[in-house]
């Protein structure tokens, strides 16, 4: 491995605070610029989809795309720059969505029947999670997902026993209502006893019999009542989760991922050292990153 220069070390440990930190003020100018820029994209997408101003404004909306779409390339090419791992990134979540944010314009300049891609810059708008995740944020996203992660089998054998529960209903109906009142079928009977238990009511489809009204006010009942037990499960994940959680935001300086734990010494993701507060060698970036900048 080729050793870096004492001017290039500081440059990418300058970029890596930048872009993968929240606690300077460079870095939180940065995730603002950021911000504002996705925000910007997705409304020049949004307002160049409708016809009126397409015509009025298509040229307009076609240059400051590619101004977007350069500003976001570069800001990937710097992300991929400072990192020690920069593969492991480009195959992360976030690694994913920021290709993905740029790879369409790009395609649609080498190939013309790409142009049915560039509606993938909507992904844009996913990359504020990853500014969600280097602020105070963060800590309750990963809670919920960790309590949503822990429920996640009770909460499917609920799914399955509702959708039972309505299968036999909703066969029931089947039998019982003639074809005219809209139940021609298992599955189109099945559609109307989802559509009630979850008491939105469509109207579309509707028992016409004593019976089939009787069994109609038993479903949208069982509704109130079986809505409020896969909240009560999560509630109590969350609780479980929010009393366990231990973890840091510092980025790892080898792929750029969070979420460690508090006395986490390497990055469980790509295995670089993380621990300050320990002598190992360790990469010229990661040692120059505790150390700060060095002046010019």
């Amino acid at each position: 491995m080729t050793e870096l220069s004492p001017a290039k070390v500081r440059l990418k440990t300058r970029i890596f605070q930048i872009i993968y930190e929240s606690d300077t003020p460079a870095a939180k100018g940065f995730d603002i610029c950021l911000v504002l820029l996705i925000f910007f994209s997705v409304a020049i997408i949004m307002l160049d989809s409708v016809q009126e101003y397409h015509d009025q404004y298509g040229t307009l909306f076609y240059y400051t795309e590619w101004v977007v779409t350069v500003l976001f390339t570069i800001e990937l090419a710097l992300r991929i720059y400072c990192l020690e791992k920069p593969e492991i990134y480009l195959k992360s979540f976030f690694g994913i969505i920021d290709v993905l944010a740029v790879l369409p314009t790009w395609l649609a300049l080498i190939f013309p029947g790409a142009q049915t891609l560039v509606v993938l810059r909507l992904l844009r708008t996913l990359r504020l999670f990853r500014v969600l995740e280097m602020t105070a944020l963060v800590g309750q996203g990963r809670l919920l997902l960790k309590a949503l992660e822990r429920s996640r089998g009770q909460i499917l054998l609920f799914l399955f026993s509702v959708l039972m529960l309505v299968v036999v209903f909703s066969s029931m109906l089947y039998l019982i209502e003639p074809d005219d009142a809209g139940f021609t079928s298992i599955p189109k009977s099945v559609y109307w006893g989802i559509v009630t238990l979850t008491t939105v009511g469509y109207g579309d489809i509707a028992p016409v019999t004593p019976l089939g009204q009787f069994i109609s006010v038993m479903i949208m009942l069982s509704g109130y009542s079986i809505i409020a037990l896969p909240a009560g499960v999560f509630s109590m994940e969350v609780i479980r989760a929010l009393r366990e959680e231990q973890y840091s935001d510092e980025a790892c300086p080898g792929c750029g991922a969070h979420q460690h734990e508090q006395d986490a010494r390497y990055c469980k993701y790509c295995g670089t050292w993380l621990n300050e507060e320990f002598t190992e060698p360790e990469s010229p970036v990661k040692h120059a990153r505790k150390k700060g900048p060095a002046g010019p």
